[in-house]
């Protein structure tokens, strides 16, 4: 699953590989299901009252309060661990280019010290959270290309 490290990381040896408590998978689960909602459109017609057929599913692209894809991530954040929520935290801040991969001690130490029960909320209210978690693996040497040619 490993793969080379962006050219604008500072690379890792395979001695120095930084070890996840969450799963790279979870992650990947995380980043496909944040790019669902990320993509969505503003509410254009908040109580429609027709039938979904008639407005063509229309209110599927919009961002509802009530959006199960929300809900779903929000369930699957919530029932991690207090670690793999600190994990979460550390690769989002990583991919940010906040920090380098070099930083990994530093930055996980921060995001357990800023640890708390609302980790869904502050995640999803992130704008572009799939593609800082993306590059926060990327970093660490994970390839999303990688895992989706293995599942598809």
């Amino acid at each position: 699953m490993a793969s080379a490290a962006p050219e604008n990381a500072e690379p890792i040896g395979d001695s120095d590989m930084v070890e996840l408590t969450i799963s790279p998978e979870k992650v990947f689960f995380i980043i496909v299901k944040a790019r669902e909602f990320d993509v969505k459109d503003v509410v254009t017609e908040p109580d429609p009252g027709s039938n979904p057929s008639d407005d063509m599913d229309a209110a599927v692209l919009e961002d509802h309060k009530d959006d199960p894809t929300v809900e779903e991530v929000t369930s699957f954040i919530n029932a991690l661990s207090q670690d793999e929520q600190i994990d979460l935290v550390a690769l989002t801040w990583l991919g940010r280019d906040d920090y380098t991969a070099a930083d990994w001690a530093e930055i996980r130490a921060e995001a357990a010290q800023a640890w708390n029960k609302r980790t869904a909320r502050y995640l999803l209210g992130m704008p572009m959270l799939g593609d800082h978690l993306e590059e926060g693996l990327a970093q660490l040497g994970y390839s999303l290309e990688e895992y989706e040619m293995n599942r598809l």
